[in-house]
């Protein structure tokens, strides 16, 4: 399970995202410098980092580096709500919690993406009912092995 990422982590790892594509300390650094005052040596000690913690994989280009991402920001947070929801003492509990915490939309997508993992074409009307036992679902493990 990763660590939830610290705040500059989290700034540097949403452009390498959402860029989706190889990139420089430079450009990351010009980027963040349109929301805060950052130095260069910071930035780059983020992202050795963030290599380090297997998060980024980095390829030389000259005297700099090109870093990409290693997974995608939906792999990150499967994991970590996946980390959140098999440490409850209670799981069932935790998820009726969680989703009592969506909006509409985010039912809807989470309707739609239990449709893809089970295969269904069928409406969302139509999925199992929440009742059913562990051992009668399609058990996979999560994050980003899958």
């Amino acid at each position: 399970m990763p660590r939830p990422l610290g705040d500059l982590e989290d700034a540097v790892m949403t452009r390498v995202w959402q860029w989706n594509r190889p990139v420089t300390v430079r450009e990351v650094l010009e980027d963040l410098q349109q929301e805060r005052s950052i130095a260069y040596t910071t930035v780059m000690t983020v992202m050795d980092n963030l290599h380090q913690k297997g998060w980024v994989r980095r390829e030389a280009e000259g005297r700099a580096y090109r870093y990409t991402a290693v997974s995608t920001r939906a792999a990150y947070s499967a994991a970590l709500m996946n980390e959140a929801w098999s440490t409850s003492d209670n799981p069932a509990a935790a998820l009726v919690a969680f989703f009592g915490m969506m909006s509409t939309e985010q039912r809807e997508a989470l309707r739609a993406a239990v449709q893809i993992v089970q295969g269904d074409d069928a409406p969302a009307a139509a999925a199992p009912p929440a009742t059913e036992s562990r051992a009668d679902t399609d058990e996979r493990p999560a994050g980003p092995g899958r």
